[in-house]
């Protein structure tokens, strides 16, 4: 309800803010200045400021499948800007995946602190590793980073029965057509060019796995985008990782991937284990 009392003139008078924004004050005081504890009128005093809880960015947050009115803070923090804009830089092209890779970058900053190479299963372009990299200052941490992709799209030999018959293969024909999957390695390898340490794997998996010959992992990213092939990775290196390492599933939890889930939810039960599922889409283990 509008006080009695209440003068929009005067309301704008002591609120330059909400002229400055053209807004209409009773509209803004009924929306937003009574909850904030706004006075209205002169002699009144603001018995609170809600303001001072609110995070710096305002606004809800809409991307990638994710809507949130909760705190994104990191997307306006410089370190996490410097590294998001490398991964761009990777792709040309910027998929609003803020989150996803907020999220990426954190486990990796956790997984730093133990000993371990990094590991990548499902590349691309590069976006989130190429992020990683250039957060970490990765030729500082005399780690090795392998990367291992087909770099030609999906291989149609380790798509399950579900995937098929889902039109996963005509998904995967549409992304290479349109350029979302690259078949370009000579430009992977231009880009990672910048950074010393890096192994990059062309195949599929799991026929190239056996290419890793790290004895100690701390980060795993996989994101294969088929069933067969991530659970293959999971299992092959599984031993090889150290406690505390963190293990990154980057479509588990995303709509329209279903059986990968449901692959990697088998393997977890068999091993006594269980992966936390985020509102990113994404999975995420962390070794007992």
């Amino acid at each position: 309800m509008l006080p009695d009392d209440f003068s929009p003139e005067v309301y704008l008078e002591l609120h330059a803010d909400v002229r400055a924004a053209g807004m209409d004050p009773t509209q803004h005081y009924l929306k937003f200045g009574k909850s904030e504890g706004r006075p209205y009128k002169h002699g009144a005093v603001a018995t609170r400021d809600k303001s001072l809880l609110h995070p710096k960015l305002e606004g809800h947050y809409q991307y990638d499948g994710l809507a949130s009115k909760h705190n994104h803070d990191f997307m306006i923090d410089p370190s996490y800007v410097a590294a998001y804009q490398r991964g761009i830089e990777a792709t040309g092209c910027d998929y609003k995946w803020y989150w996803r890779v907020h999220i990426g970058l954190w486990a990796a900053r956790s997984a730093a602190k133990h000993e371990g190479d990094f590991v990548e299963c499902g590349v691309n372009y590069g976006f989130l590793s190429s992020a990683i990299m250039k957060d970490l200052d990765w030729d500082t941490t005399g780690r090795q980073f392998y990367l291992l992709d087909t770099f030609t799209g999906l291989d149609e030999r380790y798509l399950s029965e579900n995937e098929k018959n889902g039109g996963v293969i005509e998904r995967n024909q549409s992304e290479i057509e349109s350029g979302f999957y690259t078949t370009n390695l000579d430009s992977v390898k231009k880009n990672f060019s910048e950074w010393r340490n890096v192994r990059i794997v062309p195949g599929s998996i799991p026929d190239t796995l056996e290419h890793i010959d790290a004895t100690r992992i701390a980060f795993l990213h996989i994101d294969l985008n088929c069933t067969i092939p991530e659970v293959a990775a999971i299992d092959y290196l599984w031993d090889r990782l150290v406690s505390g390492a963190f293990v990154l599933l980057d479509d588990y939890a995303y709509f329209g991937y279903q059986p990968q889930k449901e692959g990697m939810d088998a393997w977890a039960k068999k091993m006594n284990l269980s992966i936390a599922s985020l509102p990113t889409g994404q999975g995420l283990l962390i070794k007992p």
